[in-house]
């Protein structure tokens, strides 16, 4: 594998965790979308997307030079290989590798449970929104018609949903692999092979300004899914061009 194939696909991952956290910014729920949103409110104010991006940046900056590129990915796996290597002999055991791997999934199960106390709790409060918005007259109880309307309404609704996925399904039938490197691009502004914070908070602003249609400082919800389908658009045209 030649260096420049080595450098674009190391970047191209750290490109895509960029872009995915920037166009989501407004998402609810968990991951890089519930840290963007530090207040919880379910939308994103510049201050709190720079705070984000600045520590996406410090978490994929393995080595800590202030730029990602394919060293961060070498720092990686010695960084995981020391993890296991318990006695830093330079070798890792049949029982070092175990114990590795129990403390792992120990941390995954923690991460679950929290992760399920957080849906939880969203159930809830749409299962709240659902039923407002179900009983129409407000009378605090549902009657025989608005429940029939509510079935009606999620019905078509999950009708719309299968109709965007198997349109999704068909254009992704024999899609190139160009998407990482076009972002690559776009990030690496003085194409050196390697991206420097500036270029990555630059980058991420970038989005943000974007998916910000009405230039308030605060990307909610609707203007996240807005940004999203617009570059599923761009996509789609650039793929048809």
């Amino acid at each position: 594998m030649t260096n420049k194939k080595k450098i674009t696909l190391g970047l191209s991952a750290a490109v895509l965790a960029l872009t995915a956290g920037s166009v989501a910014i407004a998402a609810q729920g968990g991951g890089k979308q519930a840290r963007a949103d530090a207040n919880g409110d379910g939308q994103v104010t510049l201050a709190e997307h720079s705070a984000a991006t600045a520590a996406r940046f410090a978490k994929m900056d393995v080595n800590g030079d202030g730029l990602l590129n394919p060293a961060d990915r070498e720092a990686k796996k010695a960084e995981r290989f020391a993890a296991m290597d318990a006695d830093n002999n330079g070798e890792v055991t049949r029982a070092e590798m175990q114990a590795h791997r129990e403390a792992r999934k120990a941390e995954r199960a923690e991460r679950k449970e929290k992760r399920s106390e957080h849906r939880a709790e969203r159930r809830g409060t749409r299962g709240a929104e659902r039923f407002t918005n179900l009983d129409t007259d407000g009378s605090g109880g549902l009657s025989q018609a608005e429940m029939e309307a509510g079935k009606q309404g999620r019905e078509e609704a999950r009708g719309e949903r299968r109709g965007k996925r198997g349109e999704r399904m068909r254009r992704r039938g024999g899609r190139g692999h160009g998407g990482g490197k076009q972002m690559l691009k776009m990030a690496d502004a003085d194409n050196d092979g390697s991206i420097s914070q500036a270029e990555f908070t630059a980058a991420a602003e970038q989005h943000f300004t974007a998916a910000d249609a009405d230039k308030n400082g605060v990307v909610t919800v609707e203007e996240r899914k807005a940004a999203r389908e617009k570059m599923r658009a761009e996509r789609r045209a650039n793929r048809a061009g």
